[in-house]
């Protein structure tokens, strides 16, 4: 399959044709109703950031496209969900595994290189959940005919009828639309497992959208002799047969502003905390927290991420009460974070007098605190 490197292929552009050629001026040019492009990147941010670039930049009035893409390890929930309620956060800070909030809905993934990502890009008019599922089945049909894959009415792939091989999400915008799924080839199950079942969902009260869980299976684990890079050379060459354009696999570096004025500040926003968890819709916690043998009541709302209210009922004579009154004042306010709270909770200790005993009582306390962050 042919491969072109946009980012190269523009620099000549714009010195032989104009002066600043960019990703949307080249399709133009191009004049292809069908394009194919595959990331680059295996960054979450920046293969986000292309998404919305290509939605907000490129004019899919009159053309389709299909972009490829596969990221390092990383947990990527909807929209409209709450992180705290679909992914284990001390494990993945554990592991090194970051945390992304996309803009379309839908549920929590896990991605790593095992996993295939896909977006089909179509005017809102030609926004075709179906179709584009059955550009995926019927590649995967054509590499191995007894493959038992078919789509369902949410719009997942299952295998053999029961394991779920992709998701789906979507962003419907006011002209263009862009539907993006996932296919697991070789994820690791275990980390996925792991990382995708909350540690604290049993204490959160939320409105948030929750994700549904599914029993999932790589395709490799039917055929080891299927691997990622031939299924995505399937999908390019059925969305082609599929909706009768020719055009080549082209591969795009979503860290090139030049071609893509704006990405990087995209990509940026993509990663601030405001964005992956400021934007979780309000909810609460309400748990016992058990220190030093002592049961202690922990109520506390969140809203865009900080701290609300918090309430902490402590038996009498464990610590003193203007002491506890103060550590609540201390936290209301803050975000909902381990690294904050830990910080103010430090700077709380340094400028309040307080015996040996409190001190380590309230340390103690903040281990308990921050373990359901």
């Amino acid at each position: 399959m042919m491969i072109l490197r946009l980012s190269n292929r523009a620099c000549v552009l714009s010195r032989s044709v104009r002066l600043k050629s960019t990703l949307s001026t080249f399709f133009d040019e191009v004049g292809k109703a069908g394009i194919i492009l595959k990331s680059a990147s295996t960054g979450i941010f920046e293969n986000l950031a292309l998404e919305d670039w290509i939605h907000d930049h490129v004019d899919l009035q009159n053309r389709s496209m299909l972009l490829l893409w596969r990221n390092s390890p990383v947990v990527v929930i909807g929209r409209h969900q709450n992180p705290w309620q679909e992914c284990n956060l001390p494990l993945m800070r554990q592991l090194g595994i970051p945390l992304a909030r996309r803009r379309s809905g839908g549920g929590t993934v896990f991605h790593d290189f095992g996993n295939i990502n896909m977006t089909f890009f179509t005017s809102k008019k030609k926004y075709d959940r179906h179709r584009n599922l059955k550009v995926v089945t019927r590649a995967l049909k054509a590499l191995r005919p007894n493959l038992d894959v078919a789509a369902t009415d949410r719009f997942d792939i299952l295998l053999n009828g029961h394991y779920k091989i992709s998701g789906t999400a979507a962003k419907l915008g006011r002209t263009s639309a862009y539907h993006h799924c996932t296919l697991l080839c070789s994820v690791n199950r275990s980390v996925l497992s792991t990382v995708l079942k909350s540690n604290i969902s049993e204490v959160i009260k939320s409105n948030a959208t929750p994700s549904v869980p599914s029993p999932v299976k790589n395709l490799l684990d039917v055929d080891p002799t299927l691997d990622s890079s031939t299924i995505m050379d399937a999908i390019a060459s059925q969305y082609n047969n599929e909706f009768g354009f020719d055009g080549p696999v082209i591969t795009v570096d979503p860290t090139h502003e030049a071609l893509m004025p704006g990405i990087h500040k995209m990509a940026q926003d993509l990663q601030t905390w405001e964005w992956i968890y400021g934007r979780t819709p309000k909810f609460s916690v309400c748990t016992s927290l058990v220190v030093d043998d002592v049961t202690i009541k922990f109520d506390m709302d969140i809203k865009n991420g900080t701290v609300e209210q918090c309430a902490i009922e402590i038996p009498e004579g464990w610590l003193p009460p203007e002491m506890v009154n103060e550590f609540t004042s201390t936290l209301n306010g803050s975000k909902y974070c381990p690294n904050e709270t830990a910080v103010l909770v430090a700077a709380f200790m340094r400028t309040r007098s307080m015996t040996e005993d409190v001190a380590e009582k309230i340390h103690r306390l903040c281990a308990a605190v921050v373990s359901v962050m």
